[in-house]
């Protein structure tokens, strides 16, 4: 396989590099230098000059506020971006760039792109994803939020859980059930609900590391404007997978590039410790070395799917597989490596939970405690390794589906 990025790719290159050095201090170690306020300072006035400077979104069409780049200058972009130690925008522009502005451009109306897309960019609307439920995790077709058209608004009603970002997001792309009636993935719609009004409620949840980056959000009679409806009404489960295919596939070719950074620093740790002269330990590094090089290629094969038109798809689910799997193993590994240390960590925590460190960031026990009792959950959102195996098994190698019991009208399913 040839990997060699051709030359525009390069050049491209070397334009962020130029960038970089003309924004950042001249001392700049990465943000992992910086304690948590200073991080977060950072990133808010990093966002806004990444903004300014036509480096947020880099792949959308350049009508939309984008760059109008391929998906191959995005991994570009994130490798110059991790090996400098800065954030590629901010909290929930995962949620607001990679998935729902992705999703407006291949199911929005023209009038939704130019309301949304702008906002999205700017910051002014700051997105969260509401899709889980506690009835409806895995089998999210068994979803009970309902919406009712009242004129030109739909009310909402009912709950959604583990809502990262929640609390930072002033709005939430929410999968409602619209029509009880239908069977259960037919009746679902996808909305657009602005969360700064009284009707919605966010939560806290804390979490094993402490943290409390994800909520769960109420909806008692919530409004949203009966155009903020994406797709038409029981298309919602066709729009969500479409956005999930966004959140799994672009990350793909992307994702590999930070857990080299990690592993980069794992091994660091590993010759500090003296784990090196240890010959089970030092397998498992190669080990992990070994599935880090696997994770990048399949990435590259996501991102050649991409490059020759291809939209994402159920292959996703491939990378989702094997990089959540993983991090369970190299952190894991890390506790080991740590060895007593790890019971009582101390330094620097993480920036985040859901992320490995930051570039700059001291090899503290506490690093990589936070890191290790967070990777277990990756295994869970954005679908569990089991729904990952089931999409592959049945959409990608066409095997058998599963028999079902759950076929006709949803409410009676459910018994509502």
């Amino acid at each position: 396989m040839d990997i060699t990025y051709p030359e525009s790719a390069e050049k491209y290159r070397l334009e962020v590099r130029e960038f970089l050095e003309a924004y950042l201090p001249k001392d700049w170690k990465g943000i992992g230098g910086l304690s948590h306020d200073e991080a977060f300072t950072f990133t808010a006035s990093w966002r806004q000059i990444l903004y300014n400077e036509g480096f947020l979104a880099v792949g959308w069409p350049k009508e939309y506020g984008g760059a109008g780049l391929s998906q191959l200058e995005q991994v570009v972009l994130a490798e110059e971006f991790t090996r400098a130690g800065v954030p590629l925008g901010g909290p929930n522009d995962a949620f607001g760039i990679q998935m729902l502005g992705n999703t407006l451009i291949h199911w929005g109306t023209e009038e939704q792109k130019k309301r949304f897309l702008p906002r999205i960019l700017s910051g002014d609307d700051r997105w969260c994803q509401g899709y889980s439920e506690p009835n409806a995790g895995s089998d999210l077709a068994n979803l009970a939020c309902r919406a009712v058209r009242d004129g030109d608004e739909w009310v909402i009603n009912g709950q959604k859980i583990w809502t990262s970002a929640g609390h930072l997001a002033n709005w939430i792309f929410v999968l409602t059930r619209t029509d009880p009636e239908a069977p259960k993935h037919k009746g679902i719609s996808f909305l657009l609900c602005p969360m700064d009004q009284r009707e919605v409620e966010v939560r806290p949840i804390r979490m094993l590391s402490g943290e409390s980056e994800f909520n769960e959000v109420f909806f008692s009679d919530a409004r949203t404007s009966a155009d903020n409806i994406v797709g038409a009404p029981g298309d919602g489960w066709s729009v969500a997978m479409t956005l999930l295919g966004y959140e799994r596939g672009e990350a793909a070719a992307t994702i590999p590039i930070r857990f080299r950074s990690e592993l980069d620093r794992l091994m660091a740790l590993a010759r500090e410790k003296g784990a090196t002269s240890d010959p089970i330990l030092r397998d498992r590094l190669a080990h992990c070395y070994s599935k880090v090089e696997i994770m990048r290629y399949l990435g590259y094969r996501t991102l050649t799917s991409f490059l020759n038109g291809g939209a994402p798809g159920p292959e996703a689910s491939i990378s989702k597989l094997y990089w959540s799997e993983y991090h369970k193993v190299v952190t894991e590994l890390a506790v080991d490596i740590l060895g007593l240390e790890a019971l009582i960590p101390t330094g620097r925590r993480p920036t985040s939970a859901f992320q490995t460190d930051d570039v700059g960031a001291p090899n503290s026990s506490n690093s990589w405690v936070m890191t290790f009792l967070n990777a277990r959950a990756g295994t869970i959102y954005a679908g569990t390794s089991e729904v990952q195996r089931n999409i592959l098994g049945e959409l990608v190698l066409g095997l058998p589906k599963e028999p079902r019991t759950d076929k006709g009208p949803w409410s009676a399913q459910s018994g509502a």
